[in-house]
């Protein structure tokens, strides 16, 4: 059989004949731009003693990328570019990176801004430095996108968004403005000396957020009878041409910026990604959800010691990010807190992905955290999908990463030796096409 290099080789002269001749023929211009983009194409193939996909693990496949995305994963075999064990990268669905820099005291975070408690303007790609080394130590160990969102302060504290960690600044950094964070529980308690209304109680942070989401969709649902009043009107004969235009604008300005983009919420087109801890607050999650019609996840759910809770969660469509795991349970609201509920999450009906809240661990520690799943039964293949693409779900970007398969980015994390192995370390990192690591 005719190995890698040789077949390469021979379609190169193949491609140069057929360049030549239709260059001789004069053939069209389109004929001929088709056919360079061809033979511009990139090629890298990666040779997978094992090869962790995000669904299962399979043993000596190859996986071939073509600038950067996948074209092939197969068992055939053909000459390598790299060699290793081979997983999607690695896929952060909470933290604060670049917003709590490496180096800096704490007064200078920019997690939580103290204007008003409800700020879902705020954009927290307006507090990252890309040159926090944080995105490099991420970046070292695979750990390629993340959803970034402000603190837990306030009762909206802000856009969550997902972005790429191995960027040099952000210009070219989003993929997506996912949605908004909010907090239940302890948290926006602790804010009672910041500017504007705040909660000294849970139920002080439930009865402000109730108004507060009941008052937009009230001032929206105005804005529409006046439109629809509007419109009828246009049914007389003598109705001015530009009638149902001036109708459209006046309800567009009816509500602010800020309203208009929390009632994306109402309609689906966002995701709430709401703080939550303890038992009860998680309860009242879905009675939240239920009431607004709200798309929400719940984020940490440390103190969740009954599997019933995580399945209520589930009935309702709540998928769960869970974490972040080993770090210190300093405050009330997780006494209950364990390493072992991870076998009450697994054996709940819930969805669940797994965080880091860097800098609560770090964010080169995610794939740290799965220990805590392994130990209690879970295989190497499923902790895997944990942190790619169960997390790429909640996030909605499995359609481009996630997991390795033709026509996903080709975002791969090659190892020197199975990932799971205490010193296992990136061999080759690569972000979509491009090697960005390499120990070789």
């Amino acid at each position: 059989m005719m190995d890698a290099a040789g077949s390469i080789h021979n379609d190169c002269l193949a491609f140069l004949m057929q360049y030549l001749y239709l260059i001789k023929c004069n053939r069209s211009t389109k004929t001929l731009t088709k056919l360079e983009q061809t033979m511009g194409k990139h090629t890298t193939t990666i040779r997978a003693g094992q090869l962790y996909d995000g669904r299962s693990m399979r043993s000596d496949m190859t996986v071939v990328v073509e600038d950067r995305h996948i074209t092939a994963v197969t068992d055939k075999k053909y000459r390598s570019d790299i060699r290793g064990i081979v997983t999607p990268a690695f896929i952060d669905p909470h933290s604060h990176l670049g917003m709590e820099r490496q180096g800096e005291p704490v007064k200078e975070t920019e997690t939580d801004d103290h204007l008003s408690a409800f700020s879902p303007l705020h954009n927290p790609l307006d507090s990252i430095y890309f040159d926090d080394r944080g995105f490099s130590d991420a970046v070292d160990f695979g750990v390629l996108y993340s959803c970034v969102v402000p603190g837990s302060g306030n009762i909206i504290g802000g856009r969550a968004m997902v972005i790429k960690n191995f960027v040099q600044n952000r210009a070219n950094a989003v993929i997506s403005h996912y949605g908004y964070k909010a907090a239940l529980g302890y948290n926006p308690r602790t804010s009672i000396d910041w500017k504007g209304p705040r909660p000294f109680t849970r139920m002080g942070t439930a009865a402000l957020l109730e108004k507060y989401l009941s008052d937009i969709l009230r001032k929206e649902e105005q804005a529409r009878i006046k439109k629809e009043k509007a419109l009828y009107e246009l049914t007389k004969t003598d109705s001015p041409k530009k009638g149902a235009a001036w109708a459209q604008r006046e309800y567009e300005l009816a509500l602010s910026q800020e309203q208009w983009e929390i009632f994306a919420l109402f309609n689906g087109k966002k995701r709430l990604k709401v703080h939550v801890h303890k038992e009860d607050d998680a309860l009242f999650l879905i009675d939240l959800k239920n009431r607004y019609n709200l798309r929400v996840t719940a984020e940490h759910a440390l103190d969740i010691h009954h599997t019933s809770i995580f399945n209520a969660l589930a009935d309702n469509d709540i998928p769960v990010v869970y974490g972040p795991l080993g770090a210190s349970d300093n405050k009330v609201e997780l006494k209950n807190a364990s390493y072992k509920h991870t076998a009450l999450l697994m054996s709940s009906r819930a969805g669940y992905g797994l965080m880091t809240d860097h800098p609560v661990i770090m964010a080169h520690h995610l794939r740290d955290s799965l220990k805590y799943f392994l130990i209690q039964g879970m295989t190497p293949e499923a902790a895997i999908n944990l942190i790619t693409l169960k997390n790429a779900q909640i996030l909605d970007i499995d359609h481009c990463v996630g997991s390795v398969e033709p026509e996903k980015l080709a975002s791969l994390i090659i190892w020197d030796k199975d990932p799971f192995h205490l010193g296992a370390c990136p061999l080759v990192v690569m972000a979509e096409g491009d090697i960005i690591r390499d120990r070789r």
